[in-house]
């Protein structure tokens, strides 16, 4: 089979497609929007190049005009999810895109017309999936695997517009977007359709490998109030715990929520389940970005601070106390009050490991409780508490 315009134009519609029909299934799994935009954009692409065909048979407005236009919404839609994956706001100028090309409709025919259109074309596509791909540079931090391809194969695509662009002025070229005539135009359904596969693969990959993040998150977060669990703390506190010396100490802290049944018992549990949440938000709103936090299960929570002296860590505790004093008696009225009992360490040299230090710091807890519970008792590894 002869790759003719024709031939070339039914492949892309078929891969177009295919794309869209992939996507629109994995959007129906997970429900990202992105992949919704993505999905829609090659549906647009199938689309635009079945009337493409039509231009052979004379319907030059619909086969050329209006399908090139729906090439250039397709590629507004590419943008349109790297913008949603990325968390990006797109500009409102954007639409003087689609006022651009209305123009393009009192253009006169003229010989000239076809190198006038496909040049501006050219550019607006460009203009978009150069967008798109500078979206998603790294911000600093490493793309997936998806991500960087999708990045790489938007920035060759619209490399390759601009090119086509560029040539499109160039004198001698022949060029007749209602013939299918030139070689530019071939090159170009070609290119097309190979961007079709790459484009597609790659957005797939992309939001597979985000898929699989955020699952991994979901695994080492309480469900309930989002902090880590106790699989994730011991996980991730030996890197902390590690950075401990005598210019910069680390500390944890044990909390556990005095008189919980309680709110249980009185306002219910999904009382009581607000109550760990508002502990959870009081926790990310007062601690610091280096620290970890985790509920270990139940009432108990724990937290591991790095550079933190003994001063610090009992201002830390008594801020929490206190506000979590403030909400819970506001909220959920018991006859004896709901609060805080907090025990502390502070260690000077890397312990041995997590469960040691946990177990000497559970030490502190129970004094703290022991002498009245509502309180903060913090003392140095090797040391009594103070």
């Amino acid at each position: 089979m002869a790759l003719d315009p024709s031939t070339l134009l039914i492949l892309t519609i078929a891969l177009a497609a295919a794309a869209a029909l992939y996507l629109a299934v994995e959007w129906g799994v997970v429900r990202e929007r992105s992949l919704l935009l993505w999905s829609s954009g090659f549906a647009i692409i199938a689309l635009g190049s079945f009337l493409a065909l039509l231009r052979s048979r004379g319907y030059l407005l619909i086969g050329i005009w209006f399908a090139n236009g729906m090439l250039i919404a397709a590629h507004a839609c590419f943008l349109a999810g790297v913008a949603w994956f990325t968390r990006t706001r797109l500009s409102h100028r954007w639409w003087l895109l689609a006022l651009l090309w209305l123009v393009m409709l009192c253009l006169p025919a003229q010989p000239w017309w076809s190198r006038v259109m496909l040049g501006v074309q050219s550019l607006m596509i460009a203009a978009v999936t150069l967008r798109a791909s500078h979206l998603l540079r790294p911000h600093g931090a490493s793309l997936s695997v998806g991500a960087v391809q999708l990045r790489y194969v938007l920035l060759a695509h619209g490399l390759f517009y601009v090119a086509k662009a560029i040539v499109a002025i160039v004198p001698g070229t022949l060029l007749d977007l209602a013939a299918f005539g030139g070689a530019v135009i071939r090159i170009s359904l070609i290119e097309g359709a190979m961007a079709i596969m790459l484009i597609a693969l790659s957005m797939t990959g992309t939001e597979r490998y985000r898929r699989e993040q955020h699952i991994g998150q979901l695994a080492a977060r309480d469900p309930l109030t989002g902090l880590l669990n106790r699989r994730a703390l011991k996980t991730s506190a030996p890197a902390l715990l590690a950075q401990a010396s005598v210019q910069h100490p680390g500390a944890v802290l044990l909390i556990d929520i005095d008189n919980f049944k309680q709110v249980n018992d009185l306002h219910g549990h999904a009382a009581g389940d607000q109550l760990l949440e508002a502990l959870s938000m009081l926790l990310h709103e007062v601690l610091p970005e280096a620290a970890l936090a985790a509920r270990l299960g139940g009432d108990e929570f724990v937290i591991l601070l790095q550079d933190a002296s003994t001063d610090q860590v009992t201002h830390l505790g008594e801020s929490l106390r206190q506000g979590f004093a403030h909400v819970a008696g506001k909220s959920f009225p018991t006859p004896d009050p709901v609060s805080l009992s907090v025990g502390g360490s502070v260690f000077e040299t890397p312990p041995a490991d997590l469960e040691s230090l946990l177990a000497h710091t559970d030490v502190a807890l129970y004094d703290a409780k022991r002498a009245g519970r509502d309180r903060v008792v913090v003392g140095l590894v090797g040391t009594p508490e103070v």
